[in-house]
């Protein structure tokens, strides 16, 4: 995997004693999740997950490309590079001794990489061979979606497990299979297969992903409006069949079509994969999003409204409640697809804050507690998910973030505090000062 890598690094300075202890923590786990891998090295989930999973490391990768090009890049092209032969992407690679130990196939584990992985290209020289396997890669999943996962030919895509969507636990799936390695439909597997809200938001953000790449590597042809049009097409049918517009939420369908009328924060994720318009997003934030009693909790962002009949504040490792942090890492992006960026600072604040009642040796875990906001006792505090939102949080209000074209400069922190970010990408340098 030999790749050449821009130069990249961040230096960030601030009064905000908390923030600063917070952030230097953040970026010490993170260099302690890197780990070797085959001829380059990868940036594992970490906090006792020893891998990369599809749902979070080439988010993660993309983000600590700022510190560390390798491991985004690698991050990446371990999916690319081992796509099976029918069109399905690895749902987790583990490493051992430097070397893959497994590759899973069993279950989908999310799809947080087509978006990623093209900003990368961006980010790290522009190398169209990269870019033209990431088109195909991305091009053959989305086959693989339509070809197997609708099931009864509706033309929605279908979760079989809980895996799929990596909900851990959720009481929503009644105790159903965490995973599932067939081709089959799993009928009379408790309420399976579902009508999934995630499963086609999948597809939207690798058709519209499909559509930005076909627009640089196929001007002059209609390839990107087609994949724009495809895209489309999937968000008319979430709206159509999967949003209730008298409850402003999109709610799964069982295995018998019918809707489950659990309130799930999985709405929120379809914001992070474009797969909403305007008015279903507001309408979700609003009602639902910011509402006390559901999901604005004083630690916000349950798993499942905390007024819901299924949820359950457990914990360990389980998406039937809790807030998680790696929605607080999905939430930037999902916020920011719909204009929202008044939302990321009050998020990124109560972040800070629940992280910093893990006492004098900061702990980054996978959950918090919505009530007391206090950490999850579980696991050993190294939760790279929870880590990196923080520092993406902190490019959002001290600092500066590359997003395709575009540099964003933000700088929407308390202005009481005198803050520094320098970021250095290739040969140029970047330094915004608030005072």
């Amino acid at each position: 995997m030999a790749e050449k890598f821009v130069h990249t690094s961040v230096k960030f300075t601030t009064s905000n004693e908390t923030w600063q202890k917070i952030h230097d923590a953040a970026a010490a786990v993170e260099e302690s999740n890197i780990i070797p891998a085959e001829d380059t090295h990868v940036l594992i989930e970490g906090g006792g997950y020893n891998g990369i999973w599809l749902e979070t490391q080439p988010m993660g990768g993309e983000m600590y490309a700022t510190h560390n090009m390798e491991t985004a890049v690698a991050n990446q092209k371990f999916f690319i590079d081992h796509i099976r032969e029918d069109g399905r992407i690895p749902s987790v690679i583990r490493f051992h001794n430097g070397q893959i130990e497994q590759k899973m196939f069993s279950h989908f584990q999310g799809y947080c990489f087509p978006y990623h992985a093209l900003n990368l290209w961006y980010l790290n020289g522009r190398d169209r061979e990269y870019l033209a396997q990431l088109h195909s890669v991305l091009e053959r999943f989305d086959n693989y979606l339509w070809k197997t996962r609708d099931s009864d030919g509706d033309g929605c895509l279908e979760t079989w497990c809980k895996w799929d969507t990596g909900e851990d636990d959720c009481s929503r799936f009644f105790g159903g299979p965490n995973a599932w390695g067939s081709d089959e439909a799993p009928y009379g597997q408790k309420k399976l297969p579902y009508e999934s809200m995630d499963v086609m938001s999948y597809s939207v953000d690798g058709r519209q992903t499909l559509s930005e790449i076909a627009a640089i590597l196929f001007p002059g042809t209609d390839l990107a409006k087609q994949w724009e049009l495809k895209a489309q097409a999937v968000r008319d049918k979430i709206r159509a069949y999967l949003w209730v517009d008298e409850r402003s939420a999109c709610f799964d369908r069982d295995c018998d079509n019918e809707i489950m009328p659990a309130l799930i924060h999985n709405n929120l994720r379809c914001m992070y994969h474009g797969s909403f318009d305007t008015y279903m997003a507001k309408r979700f934030v609003n009602k639902h999003l910011l509402n006390p009693e559901e999901f604005w909790t004083p630690m916000p962002l349950p798993s499942i409204a905390a007024n819901d009949p299924l949820f359950l504040s457990e914990p360990n490792n389980n998406w039937s409640g809790q807030p998680e942090g790696l929605t607080y890492q999905r939430a930037i992006r999902a916020l920011e697809n719909y204009g929202m960026y008044e939302i990321i600072p009050k998020l990124g604040k109560k972040l800070c804050e629940a992280i910093a009642l893990s006492g004098d040796k900061i702990r980054f875990t996978q959950q918090f507690d919505p009530f007391t906001m206090e950490p999850s006792p579980y696991g050993d505090g190294s939760y790279g998910p929870t880590a990196l939102a923080f520092m993406e949080y902190t490019t959002r209000m001290y600092g500066l973030k590359m997003i395709r074209d575009s540099i964003i400069w933000t700088g929407i922190a308390d202005d009481t505090e005198e803050a520094e970010f320098i970021f250095e990408h290739g040969d140029y340098t970047y330094r915004f000062h608030m005072h």
